[in-house]
């Protein structure tokens, strides 16, 4: 059960990946789609970083802490520029990606 001790990381991985993966969709939907453009980049690069990092940690592999750091890094990201925009899902985005990359860099031994 490698996955036990990193389970409250892996949550936020997966809450985070839903997140970017809603945002992402419904930035395609906003008024001024160009706009969104790097939010809709940056929350496709999210959400696939997320992804690979629930599944190192579930499998117990012996990359995960340097995926979690990276994946931090690209939550940073991500979290910073859905913060700019005003909708729903963009702040709910942006504040899963700050506990996301919260949880990794902990994961990590990085924080």
């Amino acid at each position: 059960m490698a996955h036990a001790q990193h389970q409250s990381c892996i949550d936020a991985c997966v809450r985070c990946a839903q997140e970017c993966e809603h945002c992402a969709d419904a930035c395609l939907s906003e008024s001024d789609v160009k706009m969104m453009a790097e939010c809709v980049r940056l929350d496709r690069d999210c959400a696939e970083a997320c992804w690979l990092a629930a599944a190192f940690m579930s499998r117990g592999s012996r990359f995960a802490a340097e995926v979690c750091r990276v994946c931090a890094e690209v939550c940073d990201a991500c979290g910073a520029e859905c913060a700019k925009h005003k909708p729903d899902h963009c702040r709910r985005c942006a504040e899963a990606c700050r506990q996301c990359a919260d949880e990794c860099r902990k994961m990590a031994g990085a924080a």
